[in-house]
C-alpha cells in the first residue's frame, strides 16, 4: 500500500481520516510484526478486563496466538497497569517505565477530583506511602489492601482511599499461573509496586510530552490537540503541539479544524478497501479522539459507549462501526451474537460470518460447537 501525500493544509475528508486511522491501527491488513512491537505501535491497549488486548492483537496480526501475549506478561516484557485516562492499559514494560512518570500529575489530579471529598482529612501523601509500603512488601489483591486501609483509617471511605493509591502509586497487576486464568489474570489479581516486580527503576529523565505526542500521532493521527487530550487525559497539549509544529504537517478536517500529523505517516487514499474486522471491548481505535466520527457515526455512539462506562465489542464494515458483538459460552457450546446497527449487504454479512467464526475459534478453541448468529 503506497501512502498518498496530501498538500499541507489540505482538507481531509472523514473517509480519508478513517483510512489513515485504519492503516496505523493495523486494520487495513493483518501484519506480521511481533506482538510486543504491535503493542508499542499502538501505544498500549486499554485493558479494563484481561481479554480485550488478546482479541485486539488477533484482529491485527497474522498467526497471533494467545500464548504469544501470555509469554510476554510472564517474562515481564509487557505489563497491565493504570495509565492513560486513568484506565488500565496493557503496555510494553519499556513504554510503561518511560511514560508512567509523564502521566503522574494527571492521575493524581484525577483521583483528587473524584475521591478527595469522600476521604475527608486523610492526607494523600500518607496514603501513597501506605500503598508503597503494602505493595512493596508482598504482592496482594486490592481486597486485602482495602482491609489494611480500614484498619489504619477507620470510619473513612476505604474505596476512595484505595482508588487514590491506585492512581497515585505506580503499580502493576501480576499475571496468574496458566492453569488459573485463561486470559492471563485472575478476577482478583495481585498488585505489586512496579519497580519491585519489574526489577527496574523509572528513568531519572522521563519521556517528554513532545515525544509522547509524536507517538500518539504515529498511532492515531492526523489529530487535534483536543483529540490527544481525550486519548491521554493530559491537559494543555495545545502548547506542546505548537512547539512541535516545525516537525509536523497540518491539514483541515471537514469542520475546518486544524489537524497535526507526522510528515511521512500513512494517509491512504479514501478508496483503499477496508476488510471486515472485529474490535474488542474498550479498543483505543474508538477512544483516541474527541471527534470519533471517523470510525463511529454519531447516531451509533449510545450503542457503543454505554452509560455505565462500558465500551462494546464492535465490528467494522468498510472501516466504520456497523454493529456490536458478544461471545457467550454455555457448557461446550460457544455463540457469537452480532447486533448490526446498519443494514448489511449479503457480501458483508457473509464476510462477517466467516471472520466471526475465526474469532470464535480463537476465543473458545475447546468448544464442541460454535455458532455465529
Amino acid at each position: 500500500m503506497t501512502p498518498v501525500r496530501q498538500s499541507p493544509d489540505a482538507t481531509l475528508t472523514k473517509r480519508q481520516l478513517n483510512r489513515a486511522l485504519l492503516a496505523r491501527q493495523m486494520l487495513l491488513e493483518r501484519e506480521t510484526i511481533a506482538p510486543l512491537a504491535a503493542i508499542e505501535r499502538l501505544v498500549g491497549m486499554q485493558a479494563q478486563v484481561p481479554r480485550p488486548p488478546f482479541t485486539g492483537l488477533w484482529t491485527r496480526l497474522r498467526d497471533f496466538e494467545r500464548e504469544d501475549l501470555l509469554r510476554l506478561l510472564r517474562e515481564k516484557k509487557a505489563v497491565r497497569a493504570t495509565a492513560f485516562r486513568g484506565t488500565i492499559h496493557l503496555m510494553s514494560t519499556k513504554d510503561f517505565l518511560a511514560m508512567r512518570p509523564v502521566l503522574s500529575e494527571m492521575l493524581e489530579r484525577g483521583a483528587s477530583s473524584i475521591a478527595a471529598k469522600r476521604m475527608g482529612s486523610v492526607d494523600v501523601a500518607t496514603l501513597h506511602e501506605a500503598g508503597r509500603a503494602f505493595f512493596s512488601e508482598t504482592p496482594g489483591p486490592f481486597d486485602s489492601f482495602r482491609e489494611h486501609l480500614e484498619s489504619r483509617f477507620p470510619k473513612r471511605d476505604v474505596r476512595a482511599m484505595a482508588y487514590t493509591v491506585r492512581m497515585g502509586v505506580p503499580l502493576v497487576m501480576l499475571p496468574a499461573d496458566a492453569a488459573d486464568a485463561a486470559w492471563g489474570f485472575s478476577s482478583n489479581a495481585d498488585f505489586s509496586l512496579a519497580e519491585r516486580w519489574l526489577g527496574a527503576k523509572f528513568p531519572a529523565k522521563p519521556m517528554s510530552l513532545e515525544a509522547l505526542m509524536l507517538r500518539y500521532l504515529a498511532a492515531f493521527g492526523p489529530a487535534t490537540p483536543g483529540d490527544a487530550q481525550t486519548w491521554s487525559g493530559l491537559r494543555g497539549l495545545r502548547e506542546v503541539f505548537e512547539r512541535l509544529r516545525h516537525k509536523l504537517v497540518t491539514f483541515r478536517d471537514e469542520r475546518k479544524r486544524e489537524l497535526f500529523d507526522l510528515p511521512d505517516a500513512p494517509r491512504p487514499d479514501e478508496d483503499v478497501p477496508a476488510p471486515t474486522r472485529f474490535l474488542p471491548e474498550f479498543d483505543n481505535a474508538l477512544l483516541a479522539h474527541d471527534d470519533r466520527t471517523r470510525i463511529v457515526a454519531d447516531e451509533h455512539r449510545k450503542a457503543v459507549f454505554t452509560t455505565n462506562l462500558q465500551v462494546a465489542g464492535t465490528f467494522l464494515v468498510d472501516g466504520v462501526v456497523a454493529g456490536t458483538w458478544k461471545a457467550i459460552r454455555k457448557s461446550k457450546s460457544a455463540t457469537l451474537t452480532l447486533k448490526p446497527l446498519v443494514s448489511l449487504a449479503k457480501k458483508n454479512a457473509a464476510a462477517l460470518a466467516k471472520e466471526g467464526d475465526a474469532l470464535l475459534e480463537f476465543l473458545e478453541p475447546d468448544a464442541s460447537t460454535r455458532e455465529v448468529r
